[in-house]
């Protein structure tokens, strides 16, 4: 597990895409072999999405040979709906770049039968190979995609009944009325996202640092869903420090001495 520590969302959001960007680089997708890639929506993403359309248009990127597959739909919002997930990637990310439209991948959930959306999901994840990078981010409650406090920590992609907290935050997107606010959601398991061979959680904010600590220093917990991924192989939390305020001066401290190499090796320039 790795914990990188920038200082502010810019440098969160430019040190996470230049991953991204090298992970593609490093795998050479081509016609025969696709890169994978598991991605997010919410706010916290967006700056990386927007430096990835930065480094697409400036000819270091391409996402031709890429697939993705996205970590949930809303249930029996309309795909063209401004607040749906379908709207959100290709607004803020798709249409921007060089991706084709028949490989990238959101649930449907405005499905006939919404389960068996979720399972042939699970089964074209299986069909490309598996994720080779899942892009992440997380609620303040520490839950990720729409795996609310209390889900399995093996679960697979499903329909879930969003939490209460869930639906008061989302309402900002729907004019602050709750009413409006789709209360069900279809979302990728834990364990989905424990499947792919690496994990990238991005955590920026005083409000959420409280859930940080608890995917870092405690123990793993079903009440706190990003616990989970302290048992993943290959996992790397990328923060800000306002995210830190909650962990141990020497947690804080020991990861901050990995930061120059990692810096080093990315390219990027921290001080």
């Amino acid at each position: 597990m790795k914990l990188i520590i920038l200082n502010d969302y810019d440098q969160a959001s430019e040190w996470a895409a230049k991953y991204i960007r090298n992970k593609i680089l490093m795998f050479k997708p081509g016609p025969d072999r696709y890169f994978t890639l598991g991605l997010p929506t919410g706010s916290t993403p967006l700056g990386c999405y927007k430096k990835l359309i930065e480094y697409y248009k400036n000819g270091e990127v391409s996402f031709q040979y890429v697939k993705t597959f996205n970590m949930d739909e809303y249930v029996a919002l309309p795909r063209d709906h401004p607040e749906s997930y379908h709207s959100f990637m290709w607004n803020n990310f798709f249409k921007h770049i060089d991706i084709k439209a028949e490989n990238t991948h959101i649930l449907d959930g405005n499905a006939a039968d919404l389960q068996a959306e979720c399972d042939a999901f699970e089964e074209k994840i299986t069909a490309a190979g598996g994720i080779e990078l899942f892009v992440g981010g997380i609620g303040p409650d520490g839950h990720i995609a729409f795996n609310e406090p209390g889900s399995s920590l093996v679960s697979r992609t499903r329909v879930k009944t969003l939490a209460k907290d869930t639906i008061m935050a989302n309402a900002r997107f729907f004019d602050g009325d709750l009413s409006k606010v789709p209360t069900m959601a279809l979302t990728v398991g834990v364990g989905t996202v424990m499947d792919a061979k690496e994990v990238m959680i991005l955590i920026t904010g005083a409000h959420k640092a409280f859930a940080l600590y608890k995917a870092i220093e405690d123990g793993v917990n079903h009440m706190w869903t990003v616990s989970a991924f302290q048992q993943h192989p290959q996992t790397v939390f990328v923060c800000d420090e306002d995210a830190t305020l909650e962990l141990r001066v020497k947690t804080v401290k020991y990861f901050k001495g990995e930061i120059n190499l990692q810096s080093y090796l990315l390219g990027v320039i921290l001080y």
